[in-house]
């Protein structure tokens, strides 16, 4: 630990943020359908588009309306990329000649790219051709992001109303944010990519000559384009079995800047593009305050953790002064960039690593835990991070509303009985979901089969499996062996809870909002660009997060941190 590992970590979120903010500003241009720099090239396509599928623009839908198109588009996506991949073997490009994906692997990969988690039980260069590399999964990572953008466009809309019901039209908003905002950026950075070493190729792979004069066969894809989706649209799901700690993923400290940064920068540019929709541009300003200050602890806490923590390999070994914890990390990186991407793509739900988490002290891979199980509002997935932070900005509205005996007020709306019910709806989802399958799976014989290791440690694998899937998140511990009929099905049903049982309690919130009056603050009105207010919505995420799931990590990581300190002795 130095000087310049912390400065890595305050310049990396402090350019995630700079980058982020242009990016809103443009995005709210998008979402309210005005002219933008990019129109002479994409309005023609999008003019052809809404042609092709029978969309009218100027029809707008109510949140329950809204809601029906994004499930029923998801369903569809699901139902055909499942298709395309149980029967990759019959399907052109496949140079590699991969068998078509057993049921219940295709079931777990298609829930998982459709709901943004991009969870993966499968070694992508030993199991997915380059046409489901390309025309299944990666564009999935577009359209999945896209539908996350839509919902917050929406939800933004909603308290930007005056006694309206119209949140705009789900396919314009896909259309739009998929056309001038995802696809751009990925052309860019996929181009920048290329030019910094990352393959892009349909060849299946190449030969070389080790320095020993053996052959060695070097798997090859069209690595960079979907690189650049994955991390911009929050996806995280890579080309290659270890994701960006591959060198054809991210070879340089370059690319590993350009790759964490772009994971979060439309995230926190989606809240930048609420406010300016919703009128509420103090307001958006704090909710990034609350983002950055729990992502900035938390890098901090997974640093500490692992540079100060005794390791008790090296002590054994007669090492009294132990360098940083290097195991599963890549010395390109080292623990600096390796702390700051994990606590960014935790706080996403985005999933990427550079290093193994299930390789970091517990402590670390304790906090990497925690941030998914707060809810991934830290920023969040593109889109669903912001849907879920405005949940708990109501959450804690109410709470002041109560501490002083008044109806609370949000971005001026009245917050009532019907919106903290659907909040509170939409809350429970996540801990239901990862208490409950965890619970069983670890007393299941079926399941504890696929665990690597026992006691805390094995336990820290299947609470994180389930907080990543739950969460949407994608990223795993690596010590789970989860290509199993009951890993692959439990699995794709926590990532269905975690996206669509908790987008239509967000867009029952939203459809509510919308109806009611727009009021002007007034001196019992709580400021939500305010410092008390943002530390009040910092105690409420993590008491929510704490009362939930601090029992089950005071058993997993906490347990294992113990138990390293006593064999350090």
């Amino acid at each position: 630990m130095d000087w310049r590992g912390w400065a890595e970590i305050v310049f990396t979120i402090a350019l995630t943020v700079a980058v982020g903010w242009p990016l809103g500003i443009f995005m709210a241009r998008v979402w309210a359908g005005e002219r933008t720099w990019l129109d002479p090239v994409l309005k023609p396509v999008e003019a052809l588009a809404y042609a092709a599928f029978g969309v009218d623009r100027s029809k707008g839908q109510n949140w329950l309306g809204y809601a029906a198109a994004a499930l029923a588009f998801s369903a569809v996506g699901f139902v055909l990329l499942y298709l395309q991949l149980r029967f990759q073997n019959l399907l052109p490009l496949n140079p590699q000649g991969f068998d078509g994906l057993s049921p219940h692997l295709a079931f777990n990969t298609a829930v998982s790219f459709v709901s943004n988690t991009n969870w993966q039980s499968y070694a992508g260069e030993a199991t997915m051709s380059n046409l489901s590399q390309m025309a299944g999964l990666t564009v999935h990572n577009f359209v999945s992001a896209g539908t996350g953008l839509a919902i917050a466009a929406a939800m933004a809309r909603a308290f930007a109303a005056d006694r309206g019901e119209n949140l705009g039209n789900f396919w314009v908003d896909l259309t739009r944010t998929t056309l001038y905002v995802l696809l751009p950026l990925s052309i860019v950075t996929a181009l920048v990519l290329v030019a910094a070493g990352v393959p892009q190729t349909l060849l299946a792979n190449v030969e070389a000559s080790t320095v020993e004069g053996a052959k060695q066969v070097i798997s090859l894809f069209p690595t960079a384009s979907q690189e650049a989706i994955k991390q911009w649209g929050t996806n995280g799901g890579g080309i290659f079995n270890v994701n960006s700690a591959h060198p054809f993923e991210n070879p340089t400290p370059f690319t590993n800047l350009i790759e964490v940064v772009s994971l979060n920068a439309l995230a926190f540019g989606t809240v930048i593009a609420f406010g300016r929709v919703a009128g509420a541009r103090k307001e958006a300003k704090a909710l990034i305050a609350v983002m950055v200050i729990l992502v900035g602890v938390a890098a901090a806490a997974i640093y500490s953790a692992e540079t100060l923590t005794p390791q008790p390999a090296m002590i054994s070994a007669g090492i009294s002064d132990a360098p940083s914890n290097m195991e599963g990390k890549e010395v390109r990186f080292g623990p600096a960039a390796s702390s700051i991407w994990a606590a960014q793509t935790t706080g996403a739900s985005n999933g990427s690593v550079n290093a193994m988490h299930g390789s970091f002290m517990p402590l670390g891979g304790g906090v990497a835990m925690f941030m998914i199980q707060l809810g991934e509002i830290l920023p969040g997935g593109v889109g669903s991070g912001l849907y879920g932070m405005v949940v708990m900005a109501l959450l804690a509205v109410f709470v002041a509303g109560l501490m002083v005996g008044r109806t609370p007020e949000y971005l001026g709306k009245k917050v009532e009985a019907r919106e903290i019910k659907f909040a509170m709806l939409a809350v429970l989802i996540l801990p239901l979901t990862i208490l409950g399958f965890s619970s069983i799976a670890a007393v299941l014989p079926v399941a504890l089969e696929g665990l690597l290791n026992k006691g805390p440690h094995g336990l820290s694998e299947i609470l994180y499996a389930y907080s990543s899937a739950a969460g949407n998140n994608g990223s795993a511990f690596a010590g789970l062996t989860a290509n199993a009929p009951w890993w692959d099905t439990t699995l794709g049903i926590a990532m269905l809870l975690g996206r669509f049982a908790y987008l239509v309690p967000v867009m029952a919130i939203a459809g509510a909002i919308a109806a009611k009056p727009k009021l002007q603050p007034t001196a019992g009105t709580l400021p939500s660009d305010s410092p008390l207010f943002v530390g009040l919505l910092i105690g409420i995420v993590l008491i929510l997060g704490g009362l939930q799931f601090f029992p089950a990590l005071a058993l997993g990581p906490i347990v294992e941190h113990f138990q390293v300190l006593a064999a350090a002795r």
